[in-house]
C-alpha cells in the first residue's frame, strides 16, 4: 500500500504465542483457579467481555465426619462464566457446579474472582 508520498507502508505482525486469562476466584467457601476456555468475546480497546467456558481446579477442603471417605482438597472442574477485562486485569463471575453427596443435593455455585490478562 502506498501512502500519499509515494512511500511503501508495511504492516507489523505481532505473532502471539499465548493468550489467555488466568484468575483466582472465590466460590462455595473455598477458592478456585479458572482459565478461559472456549468463548465468545466482545472488544472494543482497551475493554474486553467473555462469555464462555472456564476449565478449573477447585480449592476446597472436604468436611466429612469422622472416618468417612474425603474427596481431594484440589478437584479439576469445567465451569461456565463472564469475564471482564480492562487492559490486563480481569474481572470475572465464575459459576461452577458441586455435585450431590449422601447429605446434599448438586448445585451451581456463583462466584466472583480477579485475575490476569495475559
Amino acid at each position: 500500500m502506498l501512502n500519499f508520498k509515494g512511500k511503501a507502508q508495511t504492516s507489523q505482525i505481532k505473532p502471539t504465542l499465548f493468550e489467555g486469562v488466568v484468575v483466582l476466584s472465590y466460590i462455595d467457601h473455598g477458592a478456585a483457579i479458572n482459565c478461559t476456555g472456549p468463548a465468545i468475546k466482545f472488544t472494543s480497546k482497551p475493554f474486553s467481555l467473555l462469555v464462555g467456558l472456564l476449565p478449573s481446579l477447585k480449592i476446597k477442603e472436604d468436611k466429612s465426619a469422622g472416618n468417612a471417605p474425603k474427596n481431594a482438597i484440589i478437584m479439576p472442574s469445567l465451569g461456565c462464566g463472564v469475564t471482564a477485562i480492562y487492559k490486563h486485569i480481569a474481572l470475572q463471575m465464575p459459576m461452577l457446579y458441586t455435585a450431590k453427596t449422601s447429605t446434599k443435593d448438586g448445585k451451581w455455585n456463583v462466584g466472583v474472582g480477579l485475575g490476569y490478562k495475559f
